[in-house]
């Protein structure tokens, strides 16, 4: 089976820090938006929209917005009143982001988040949706939301759990052994999913300045798509682990996805398909 038109790829961007495993480049943004975002994204985004909502908030700062799912959720559920800055390291996601809107406006704006270009003190919530799993310096990028936070503002972020409570992205990342047996693509539990013991979140937390508790929900929910292409062409073409398998053979990239969802058909059977998701949110005053 052949997947569907891949396009070019334009290289990562070469900003303070990126990499292979940051480099959402190419085609990845609409892939990773037309079916990462509904298949593991948009509920998250909803939670931690809701979240920030139930305080009182007036200026409000996102890093790693990506293609705006959480932005999106943020412009709607937060008063037209609440400022909005929505940032990420790739600009080819920010542009898409941009692209597909908000119910109302919202500033843009490429930063990393080790070295944010806002002053001290100049928000009062800073929203992450699955970005602190990425910066190979996570105390420094806690440190530089802590320092852009008055005082009474809250962190809010969520990370992934272990891969093996996620269930496509532990099939389709042990499927894809039989694909590279020398040397299997292990992006999805290295980073995605590399990031999921509190006990390390909560010394990263106090490490970076921040002094209270964090509370700490781990959320559950489901992962549905109508058939098994779908979560095969989300990870494989959506993500970085597309950067892992082209860098193994570029010429295999249709046949790693194809794996994929064969991996997925041999687990979760035709038609539709429904997965665990398993991610932890955290809430941290300053």
């Amino acid at each position: 089976m052949t997947g569907p038109d891949t396009g070019p790829d334009t290289g990562p961007d070469t900003g303070p820090d990126t990499g292979p495993d940051k480099a959402f480049t190419g085609s990845i943004p609409r892939f990773y938006e037309e079916y990462f975002v509904p298949l593991i994204f948009e509920p998250y985004a909803v939670d931690l929209a809701n979240r920030v909502a139930a305080r009182p908030v007036t200026r409000v700062l996102e890093i790693a917005a990506g293609t705006g799912v959480a932005t999106r959720h943020l412009a709607s559920a937060l008063p037209d009143s609440v400022s909005i800055i929505a940032t990420d390291l790739n600009q080819s996601m920010l542009d898409l982001a941009a692209e597909t809107g908000t119910s109302r406006p919202v500033q843009w704006g490429r930063a990393d988040a080790t070295d944010l270009p806002f002053r001290d003190g100049e928000f009062d919530a800073v929203v992450c949706q699955f970005g602190f799993m990425f910066p190979p310096d996570k105390v420094a990028a806690f440190a530089e939301a802590h320092r852009v936070l008055g005082p009474g503002g809250a962190l809010f972020f969520n990370v992934w759990d272990r891969i093996e409570d996620n269930e496509f992205a532990d099939v389709i990342t042990r499927s894809l052994e039989a694909v590279f047996p020398d040397d299997p693509p292990r992006f999805l539990a290295r980073t995605p999913h590399g990031y999921h013991d509190v006990g390390v979140i909560e010394r990263d937390l106090r490490a970076a300045g921040f002094a209270t508790t964090p509370e700490v929900t781990t959320l559950t929910e489901r992962s549905r798509a109508d058939s098994a292409r779908v979560p095969a062409i989300a990870f494989c073409l959506g993500s970085p682990l597309r950067n892992e398998i082209e860098d193994r053979d570029a010429a295999r990239l249709d046949d790693a996805t194809d794996v994929a969802e064969a991996a997925i058909l041999r687990e979760f059977g035709a038609g539709a398909v429904d997965g665990k998701i398993q991610a932890h949110v955290v809430v941290v005053e300053r």
